[in-house]
């Protein structure tokens, strides 16, 4: 069974006799999808849509020049999301997400029972929990950063895992991020210091004060 809140989906083949398939973006499925640099390109090309970008820029309306080149960048799109879906599944995944063949002297897409639009909204469902994470905790003010990283190793966070929690590589394999996070902020609750909401708040409320102090001070003068 999925559990959502950690990032697991559930999806089934709705053909008689079909399949059950669970995706889970543990730190080992993002690790099998390259190297630490080639997972964050993989996180870039699902979360900058190149396609979607161009379809914007266009208003939507593509001269038939074009079109062979929106075809290749959602080719490009469509195939790291099959790739991420297919990390995320111990599974052969062909039946719902499709396949690549060689016909003739071109390479085809053969679809599978899932629509090219869902199977690149789940991947990127997926990579948000398996690279990012999506737990709802507090982050102190001074962890905050609009910084990218140009790599995700995975390896990091196994280790970290059994160092903070006590638990085996393989255990800590198969951790989401998201699930991460959670088990982090459950095991570390009372850290000291301000989120940026909290911040901004008492910031605003000391202003709001101090302004208040000034109108008094000069009505006496």
């Amino acid at each position: 069974m999925a559990l959502p809140e950690i990032g697991e989906i559930g999806i089934s083949d709705s053909l008689e006799g079909g399949a059950d398939y669970l995706l889970r973006p543990s730190f080992e499925a993002m690790s099998r999808l390259g190297t630490p640099d080639e997972i964050v390109q993989t996180f870039a090309i699902l979360h900058g849509s190149e396609a979607t970008d161009l379809i914007t820029k266009l208003g939507g309306n593509i001269p038939l020049w074009l079109s062979s080149t929106v075809h290749r960048i959602s080719d490009r799109v469509l195939t790291a999301a099959m790739r991420v879906l297919q990390a995320c599944c111990d599974d052969d995944l062909t039946p719902m997400i499709g396949e690549w063949k060689g016909w003739s002297r071109y390479i085809v897409y053969r679809p599978g029972q899932m629509p090219k639009q869902d199977i690149i909204i789940l991947a990127q469902q997926l990579m948000q929990h398996g690279v990012s994470g999506k737990a709802k905790v507090r982050k102190l003010q001074r962890h905050e950063t609009n910084e990218t990283t140009a790599a995700f190793r995975a390896v990091d966070y196994i280790v970290a895992a059994q160092t903070h929690f006590g638990i085996s590589a393989d255990e800590a394999s198969q951790l989401t991020m998201t699930k991460f996070q959670m088990l982090l902020a459950s095991k570390y609750p009372d850290q000291k210091g301000f989120t940026k909401e909290e911040y901004d708040a008492v910031a605003d409320d000391f202003i709001k004060r101090q302004e208040a102090r000034r109108a008094r001070a000069k009505k006496k003068h």
